[in-house]
């Protein structure tokens, strides 16, 4: 039953997904007939200079920013890794690091001038160097242009959607300029203990050891869980986080369907944080999943072919879980908030400069990379949803993720900051606005798009698990190797190339291991 708005946070649900900046997926929310302001793509001219050692389209001289016409854009996915985010962010890229992917990439890693600002010119340049090391050939011009486009509303219904209908956020810069590890790892952590780069996997499982929200929320009575989508087997926040979190993978780390259960049945916990399918059956909104970033590999016909559209599907029933918790007692809808957030742009266009940041721990030298954590990463898209908040809300002022941290310390006295990172960063607390909360039968209710079946194919799927997944697989086998973990389906020679058709089940013993929750037919 509705109280008062200072209840709106009593329940918090964080689901965060791939890959993706504003501009990308929400550019065109509110242009300037809309009576909003809102920093988006409308009515401006937007563009990228062409490299003159493109071997086709130079002539044209830039890309104009357009509308995407594939729902797989940009496909093969764009470089994600610090050094292709530092060209992205200031169009700086070497000759000796042209055509090279993220390790091969060498000192100073295209990094700019200290103080220098991000010109937002080198998306192009870098997808071409991408592009060209992934493919072995450099890309036409309608291949490369790609990089600058960006979807509309009817595109991506459900997204644009709850932003329509609640709270945006059109400056929610992520913390790093790089990928998937750090940035989550910020979310939940303020910091990744100096780490850059996501490769190797296995210095996760041992190298960061900062204190988490779960380990805070532990220590101040607040309970918690890791809700994670089928058919999915791992926490990604949990292979992260596993020196902090491994006593609690067997307990606290659960499939999604416990999510709808729990929220049926006014159960949630304090916080709720919900990881959508980074690997195999993709609903998490990233680009190109069919196609392997490895070297030229791409395989039809399997998996979803675009992570978008399942990221609606996946979006709509978090939505309407949320918007259905009518419970009298515990958790419901209106002392639970829904944060929708993204864990960086992974290389998609945007076009406002992320600002310089305080670093976690000033005295701590730098770190990989020769990064020292001054600078952040640049836009993704955040919403939130709650009935404290107004429609069509859009808050202009700089947010970040550690913001979720600075929030939870504040409307929950969980103590003091856990770096220096989210001791400046700014809560949300002020976008619950109204002092009568919205009756959910009024929402709107946005329809998501079909999604392609996805088909599992073990031989298949095992040449095209993504980076992020062998990754994954050689932590995992290198951790029960130094812990004496017999896992099925390695060769016997330890030193052998596991055969393609090994690798789901390999992954998916070890992944049972650690997450027992998680494999198909476990006890709830």
């Amino acid at each position: 039953m509705p109280t008062d708005r200072s209840h709106a946070m009593d329940h918090i649900v964080v689901v965060l997904f791939e890959n993706r900046s504003l501009d990308n997926v929400l550019g065109h929310l509110y242009g300037p007939d809309d009576g909003k302001t809102f920093d988006g793509v409308i009515g401006k001219d937007l563009s990228n200079p062409i490299p003159e050692w493109a071997e086709h389209g130079a002539d044209r001289k830039v890309v104009p920013y357009t509308v995407a016409t594939d729902m797989d854009t940009p496909n093969p996915d764009s470089g994600e890794e610090y050094p292709h985010t530092n060209t992205q962010l200031y169009n700086i890229l070497s000759e000796e690091n042209r055509f090279k992917l993220g390790e091969d990439i060498k000192a100073p890693w295209n990094a700019p001038e200290a103080g220098q600002t991000p010109t937002m010119d080198g998306y192009v340049t870098d997808y071409i160097s991408t592009f060209t090391a992934e493919m072995g050939r450099q890309p036409t011009y309608e291949e490369y242009s790609q990089i600058m486009t960006g979807y509309t509303p009817e595109q991506i219904p459900v997204l644009n959607g709850l932003a329509r209908a609640f709270g945006v956020f059109d400056h929610w810069f992520c913390e790093v300029p790089s990928q998937t590890f750090m940035n989550r790892s910020f979310w939940t952590a303020a910091t990744s203990s100096g780490l850059t780069v996501n490769s190797p996997a296995t210095k996760w499982l041992t190298n960061n050891d900062a204190e988490t929200i779960f380990n805070r929320l532990d220590q101040h009575g607040k309970s918690w869980k890791i809700y994670v989508a089928e058919p999915m087997q791992f926490s990604a926040t949990a292979i992260i986080h596993y020196q902090r979190m491994k006593d609690r993978l067997a307990t606290n780390v659960v499939p999604f369907a416990q999510f709808e259960a729990d929220a049926a049945n006014g159960e949630l916990p304090d916080f709720s944080f919900i990881e959508p399918s980074l690997i195999v059956g993709h609903n998490d909104y990233h680009p190109g999943v069919r196609r392997a970033l490895g070297h030229g590999v791409e395989v039809h016909g399997i998996d979803s072919p675009s992570s978008i559209l399942g990221g609606e599907e996946f979006l709509s029933r978090i939505y309407a879980a949320y918007r259905g918790m009518q419970s009298s007692t515990g958790a419901n809808v209106w002392n639970t908030t829904l944060l929708i957030g993204w864990d960086e742009p992974g290389g998609t266009y945007d076009h406002v400069p992320p600002p310089s940041v305080p670093p976690p721990d000033p005295a701590a030298p730098a770190g990989e990379c020769d990064f020292t954590f001054d600078r952040s990463g640049y836009r993704v898209p955040a919403i939130i949803v709650s009935p404290w908040v107004a429609e069509g809300d859009v808050f202009n002022e700089e947010h970040r993720h550690t913001s979720l941290i600075a929030t939870l310390r504040e409307q929950w006295d969980l103590g003091d900051p856990f770096t220096g990172r989210d001791a400046a960063a700014r809560s949300f607390s002020h976008a619950f606005t109204l002092d009568t909360p919205r009756d959910p039968a009024d929402w709107p209710v946005p329809e998501a798009r079909p999604v392609p079946d996805f088909v599992e194919d073990a031989a298949a799927l095992g040449q095209v698990v993504s980076l992020l997944g062998k990754s994954l697989l050689d932590a995992l086998v290198g951790y029960a190797e130094q812990n004496n973990i017999k896992l099925e389906g390695l060769p016997d020679d330890s030193k052998a190339e596991i055969p393609p058709e090994q690798i789901l089940t390999v992954l998916r013993s070890a992944l049972a291991i650690f997450f027992p929750l998680l494999a198909p037919g476990a006890a709830g």
